[in-house]
């Protein structure tokens, strides 16, 4: 399939600590790229599935440190620069959001070799700030559905 033709289905997780703090997650492949854990739905997969298996590929976090908040009613998505269309995500994301109360160590170490290097607890407002242009509209609403 061309890869403007498609948007790849996905999920995401917002991560809340104790202090109403959100875990946000450096990009290996973009130095100082930061964003929320997110992926895509394999074949057959349930979005609540989903996630639960990509904040544990991306940051480690099992499911038994999490407690699930909300879910956003609505599928979120964006759109990504022409130039970084690709037959994986064809020309962006539409995703299923959830959020989850964290409970568990303060320090997150991403796997190895995964597709963050870092980890970090920050103020929503902050992650939101220092997204590319073209999610921050997808972490807008991120705030007003789960009243950050």
């Amino acid at each position: 399939m061309q890869p403007g033709l498609f948007f790849r289905a996905g999920v995401g997780a917002v991560i809340a600590n104790e202090r109403g703090e959100v875990l946000a997650c450096e990009r290996r492949d973009i130095v100082g790229a930061w964003q929320f854990p997110q992926g895509g739905l394999k074949d057959g997969e349930e979005p609540f599935e989903a996630v639960r298996r990509e904040v544990e590929e991306e940051t480690g976090i099992t499911s038994d440190s999490l407690r699930l908040i909300a879910e956003c009613p609505d599928w979120l998505a964006y759109e990504l620069p022409r130039r970084v269309w690709s037959p994986k995500t064809g020309r962006g994301q539409v995703q299923r959001w959830f959020m989850f109360a964290y409970h568990g160590q303060p320090a997150i170490v991403p796997p190895a070799g995964g597709e963050f290097v870092a980890c970090a607890w920050r103020l929503f407002a902050d992650v939101e700030r220092h997204v590319p242009d073209f999610r921050r509209p997808v972490y807008t609403k991120l705030r007003q559905c789960f009243n950050l």
